[in-house]
């Protein structure tokens, strides 16, 4: 009698299974890697076009009653500030620090130029350089100066109401512009640019002026509700500086 080995028995198919389960897993191997890479191409295209989508733009309307809610909640607020004029052949940089307090208080403590001061205390409106021969001042009500569109802040802001033909736009950094022209300043007044976070904090102010003139504020360091003494709003005439009425700052 022939032994299983030698009638081709035995071992023989024992091994032909395993070859043909080691080739069936190969195969299985082959359709997951192929499911599989097709499904991460899904996955990955559909979080690059989520990644890739820009977050949707808040209207003109939802921007401006950001910055309302903003600096209607303040009582008072400090910040520094650069002002920069290019205009009528000249150009300069100033900077220093903005002090608001409602009602109607303002103050610009310029440190570049080290003596500069326009205060404004609720009534008056202040202008004075250290070193100057005579002291400016004019009614808060007649001021008509670049600084005095921040005076919005001072009340209850609406700026939909305080600015005309109000549109917004992306910036950088994720901030946004908001665009128009101060309510009843067209004659002076081009164009006025507010750069605005997506909370509505002011960070930026350019003003376009109709003979071309442009004057940009950029403010930084924003304390909200900062305490400020009582008598930062009250000027006191430098002994033996006469005081002026003006139509105006110089």
């Amino acid at each position: 009698m022939k032994s299983p080995a030698s009638e081709g028995y035995g071992l023989q198919p024992v091994r032909s299974s395993h070859l043909r389960i080691k080739t069936g897993c190969a195969i299985h191997r082959a359709h997951f890697a192929r499911w599989a890479g097709s499904h991460t191409l899904t996955l990955l295209a559909v979080l690059f076009l989520c990644l890739s989508t820009p977050a949707q733009q808040p209207s003109t309307h939802d921007l401006a009653q950001r910055v309302d809610r903003h600096y209607n909640q303040l009582k008072s607020l400090k910040a520094e500030f650069t002002e920069s004029y290019e205009g009528l052949g000249r150009t300069r940089t100033e900077s220093g620090t903005l002090l608001l307090q409602k009602p109607g208080r303002m103050r610009w403590d310029y440190s570049r130029p080290a003596g500069k001061l326009f205060l404004l205390d609720g009534k008056y409106a202040w202008f004075y350089s250290k070193g100057d021969p005579q002291i400016q001042r004019i009614e808060a009500k007649k001021l008509d100066d670049l600084r005095s569109p921040l005076r919005f802040l001072l009340g209850h802001t609406q700026l939909e109401k305080e600015i005309d033909h109000l549109t917004a736009a992306p910036s950088a950094n994720g901030n946004f512009t908001l665009t128009g022209i101060p309510h009843k300043q067209e004659q002076r007044i081009q164009r006025l640019a507010l750069t605005v976070t997506a909370d509505g904090v002011i960070l930026g102010i350019e003003i376009q002026e109709t003979d071309g003139a442009i004057t940009r504020f950029a403010f930084s360091g924003e304390q909200p509700n900062a305490a400020i003494p009582p008598n930062t709003f009250r000027f006191t005439p430098p002994a033996g500086v006469p005081i002026v009425n003006a139509m105006g700052p110089v």
